[in-house]
């Protein structure tokens, strides 16, 4: 059973303070919904939870399973179960989806000791994920994410997710830009793949995934900190009044708490 456990995270990027003492937990079979305003921290936070190097934790703790990784560079949290799902994922010319997809997952066998997949088993296994997900078959031949639309960018997101099974996903604003049928696609590749052996962390400021993809927990962030946690119900107060109120019960807390 996987869990991931930020404990007191202070983040900043240059001179700015981004992350103000959050504190999360997410264990496997859960799946989490972290939301709040544009500006709040959500993006910072899947980011340093995957060691962008831009991002300097000054303060605090990331623990995987209870292995603090706080300084464990990007390839090493992946290796260890770890997973992000882009907000704008980029374009690899020249690197067709077949190639980068046995590429990555031979750095997962190599480093659980394994011999690389042998060609006929990635076939099937590829094969397989892409019925999952709904990802159409030419997309292997074509380069990663070259000339693809946002919602086939976001697909290719979740066709990886299904191959490489981690233990704990982030998913950044993967609903963002999308219409109602390709978020349609995107939340039933999240669905079919999420399972009991699965933490999910999806970061979004729209509810209407979530009406796709049912959470098990909501956090709401606010200046860097997760200010309300609850279920469900908290995100349909959000769909029916907006942030306006956590603005305004966190700013006049906060001269008190000072």
């Amino acid at each position: 059973m996987a869990e991931l456990e930020i404990r007191n995270l202070h983040v900043r990027a240059g001179e700015k303070e981004i992350l103000r003492g959050l504190d999360l937990t997410v264990g496997s079979g859960q799946i989490h919904a972290l939301m709040g305003p544009n500006g709040s921290g959500k993006s910072t936070l899947a980011n340093v939870i995957m060691g962008h190097p831009n991002l300097e934790v000054t303060e605090g703790q990331i623990l995987l399973d209870g292995q603090e990784i706080t300084g464990a560079d990007p390839d090493e949290r992946s290796r260890l179960g770890l997973f992000l799902a882009f907000q704008y994922p980029i374009s690899v010319p020249g690197v067709t989806v077949t190639k980068y997809l046995r590429t990555v997952l031979n750095a997962h066998r190599e480093s659980r000791g394994e011999e690389p997949i042998p060609l006929k088993e990635f076939r099937q296994t590829v094969e397989a994920a892409m019925k999952l997900t709904d990802v159409p078959r030419d997309f292997s031949s074509r380069y990663l994410n070259e000339g693809f639309s946002g919602g086939e960018k976001k697909r290719m997101e979740i066709l990886q997710l299904a191959l490489q099974k981690p233990n704990l996903a982030i998913l950044d604003e993967t609903d963002s830009g999308l219409d109602i049928d390709a978020l349609r696609v995107v939340a039933n590749g999240v669905n079919a793949v999420a399972g009991p052996d699965m933490g999910v962390l999806i970061i979004t400021h729209y509810q209407r995934i979530l009406h796709l993809v049912q959470p098990s927990h909501v956090h709401v962030m606010y200046q860097g900190r997760i200010v309300k946690q609850g279920g469900t119900e908290l995100v349909e107060q959000l769909e029916r009044v907006g942030y306006g109120w956590i603005r305004e019960e966190f700013d006049e807390a906060a001269p008190e708490a000072a």
